[in-house]
């Protein structure tokens, strides 16, 4: 619990450093750097039900257009819960049609999910949701970096404590047994479909919040690049780094992964990508449970 909190403590204290001319610059990098820990510990929530998903993107996506488009008629306020719930609504339609999944299955059929629901945005009338061309979303508080942040930050801290929640509750217990085995699950008295369900709702609702950050700091969104299978590798890749079935393993996998990819684009302009990936690969096979496994090293570890 330490680390966690002094992880938050200095997120909190950020936007008062001295941060000098290019505080714009990196107050943009520390808020998308909170995205991405929120789109990673929410698809962790899911993994640690035995569920490998592919459809983080899709209902990123979903909390992108639905903020956007709910954002045209009602405040920013009402607008982001909204289309988080609109998303984890259609994850448990997707949910119960996929159920009787299971590993590589699974995956294939969220990863077709995603691009049915691209290939549905991208093809609606533009008067609709802007079509292939994009949509203008409002301007999430205004435009203040500040606020956006801060905002970000409440978010990420709200998928911490649920993820807490879990570690803390009967769902620890019920995820852990499914994941070892789904028929030894059901022996033990646990209610697979339901518990299924319920860890596929709570981590797509959290992902779109994601979206919705996402849509109201950039302004624009397209189908193109919103629903990107980046977005949908990113989360599991950032959770593996970071360290699986923690709370603080996909936010330090998330900070440390950005602050990396910001730095290499600055160094190799061509070809940084390249360099990010073999250093992500070398370290997911040096360090098979993460960057928690290094804190966890000589000690026995419980959540943090």
């Amino acid at each position: 619990m330490l680390p966690l909190g002094l992880f938050f403590l200095l997120a909190l204290a950020f936007p008062f450093l001295p941060l000098g001319e290019r505080a714009e610059y990196l107050m943009q990098i520390a808020f998308f750097t909170l995205v991405a820990g929120v789109l990673a510990l929410s698809w962790d929530i899911l993994a640690r039900s035995g569920q490998v998903s592919l459809a983080h993107a899709a209902f990123y996506g979903l909390g992108a257009y639905g903020f956007a488009l709910l954002g045209k008629v009602m405040p920013w306020f009402l607008a982001m819960p909204a289309a988080a719930l609109l998303a984890g609504l259609i994850s448990l339609v997707l949910g119960a049609v996929t159920m009787r999944l299971s590993g590589m299955y699974f995956a294939i059929a969220t990863l077709a999910f995603t691009e049915v629901v691209r290939t549905i945005i991208q093809n609606l009338p533009e008067g609709a949701a802007g079509g292939a061309n994009g949509l203008l979303v409002p301007a999430l508080l205004g435009g203040n970096a500040r606020a956006q942040y801060f905002l970000a930050f409440g978010i990420l801290l709200l998928t911490a404590l649920v993820s807490l929640a879990i570690r803390r509750s009967r769902l620890h217990h019920a995820f852990a047994a499914i994941r070892q085995g789904e028929e030894t699950a059901r022996v033990l008295g646990v209610s697979v479909v339901k518990y299924k369900l319920l860890a596929f709702f709570i981590s797509s609702v959290l992902a779109a919040l994601g979206g919705v950050l996402y849509a109201g700091k950039t302004f624009f969104i397209n189908p193109l690049e919103t629903f990107s299978l980046a977005n949908s590798i990113a989360p599991l890749t950032t959770s593996i780094f970071g360290g699986l079935y923690t709370t603080l393993g996909p936010i330090l996998g998330a900070t440390v992964l950005r602050v990396a990819e910001e730095l290499l684009h600055n160094s190799i302009k061509n070809g940084y990508l390249v360099v990010y990936g073999l250093v992500l690969m070398l370290s997911i096979l040096w360090l098979p449970r993460g960057l928690m496994g290094l804190l966890r090293r000589g000690k026995r570890g419980g959540d943090v």
